[in-house]
């Protein structure tokens, strides 16, 4: 008997934690706070302790291994609220031998990260994100990650039922489980209260500096404006500082902050042999984990948006980007984006660990002139690339709004993000 929530909707991240399981003694699933790793890991889990609860904790200092026992897999929800939990657990692994005994949810790193390194070969991870529009039932997912991988065409007519205005409240109330039966503007109002406690109580726990909650806000607003480019710390602080730019370490602090607990996911760049002699630029793309966040700190509403078509860009980007990754976890792959200094961009390049990969462009019009600019780059980008690597792409994309899914003559498949899936 599993411990599945009535209501639940299927994770595509849910692959990956059955097969830890078959291969590991136990699974350590991480991912922001309320992005539904709990209820991913009782679709699992047939047993279950709580360690965000005092009394619970208070066992776990006096007698952890009672906290052990029991039918498993056993989830251990939170487990960074009592850290010594790890190398316990670590030991029970290697004791009985057997996969699939723990199931560990967390939604922060712990700031001394060094024990957790023991877990190699016993505790398989597995990063669990907000849900992707497929998963919240807004994607038909009929153009399928997988089957682009695998060379294939791909068509869809339009989805008449979302429009622009759709896809931008759709990046404003974000893919958080706990907000899927709310109206729009409960929505929008659990997205600010999200990051009310991230200010209030997540960043003290694990910045290891002096907290500044006016500071933090600043922070999050200049991530907010930059989300989808490549600002450098040296701009985050500046922006943020106003008058008096912050110092980059304490930028460099936060930003690490923010980054264990899973409120920000940079997207690295790619490192490519081209033909050409162009110098790639390697410096990451600022994302949220979800764009609600930027949308928020940008007290963003979807008229706002509309209002604001560059700045509807940058966070229909993310919202891209968020989906993308969602949908390569199958596939093994990672998100990257490319630059280089002949001015040459392609918003995100998915490659998988056998080398295969897709580039892909973010349009928020499906107009035709639009889509030719971006599949011109794409196929600017397959010319220039070594002989091997473009023996290795699968296809070239370019994601829109709206509109149909096709192939075009170029051989650039063209998706909404509507048709999209893993």
């Amino acid at each position: 008997m599993t411990l599945t929530m009535p209501g639940y909707l299927s994770r595509v991240a849910e692959r990956a934690i059955e097969g830890a399981l078959q291969r590991r003694g136990g699974v350590l699933i991480e991912g922001s706070r309320g992005c539904g790793k709990t209820w991913a890991a009782r679709r699992f889990a047939r047993s279950e302790v709580r360690l965000d609860d005092p009394a619970t904790l208070l066992l776990a200092n006096a007698d952890p291994h009672t906290l052990l026992k029991g039918v498993t897999p056993r989830l251990l929800d939170e487990w960074q609220n009592a850290p010594s939990l790890w190398n316990l657990v670590r030991r029970e692994c290697d004791d009985r031998i057997r996969p699939g005994q723990f199931i560990l949810t967390g939604s922060a790193s712990p700031q001394d990260d060094t024990t957790r390194h023991t877990g190699v070969g016993r505790i398989s991870r597995v990063l669990m994100r907000p849900m992707s529009l497929f998963e919240m039932g807004y994607s038909s997912g009929s153009v399928s990650l997988s089957s682009l991988f695998e060379g294939r065409t791909a068509s869809a007519l339009p989805c008449t039922d979302v429009g622009l205005r759709d896809i931008a409240a759709f990046t404003c109330v974000g893919g958080w489980p706990g907000s899927l039966y709310l109206d729009e503007e409960q929505a929008r109002l659990a997205v600010g209260d999200y990051l009310n406690e991230i200010v209030r109580l997540d960043i003290p726990l694990v910045s290891g500096i002096q907290h500044h909650p006016a500071t933090v806000r600043r922070l999050l607003r200049s991530l907010a404006r930059h989300v989808a480019t490549e600002a450098k710390v040296a701009r985050l602080a500046s922006d943020a500082g106003g008058d008096r730019p912050l110092g980059r370490h304490t930028v460099t602090a936060y930003l690490d902050a923010l980054d264990r607990i899973f409120v920000v996911e940079d997207q690295p760049a790619w490192s490519v042999g081209l033909r050409s002699q162009a110098t790639l630029r390697k410096a990451p793309k600022r994302h949220f984990v979800d764009p609600s966040l930027a949308a928020s700190m940008l007290r963003a509403s979807p008229e706002r948006l509309l209002a604001d078509p560059r700045t509807f860009g940058f966070l229909f980007e993310s919202l891209v980007v968020r989906d993308l990754r969602v949908y390569s976890q199958p596939e093994r792959a990672e998100v990257f984006h490319y630059r280089d200094e002949t001015g040459l961009e392609i918003d995100a390049i998915i490659e998988r660990e056998d080398g295969g990969w897709i580039a892909v462009e973010v349009k928020l019009s499906p107009a035709p002139e639009v889509v030719d600019r971006a599949a011109r780059s794409l196929l600017r980008l397959r010319k220039k690339v070594a002989k091997g690597r473009a023996g290795e792409l699968a296809t070239l994309m370019v994601v829109t709004s709206t509109g149909p899914a096709y192939r075009r003559p170029d051989g650039v498949q063209v998706t909404p993000i509507t048709a999209l899936g893993p």
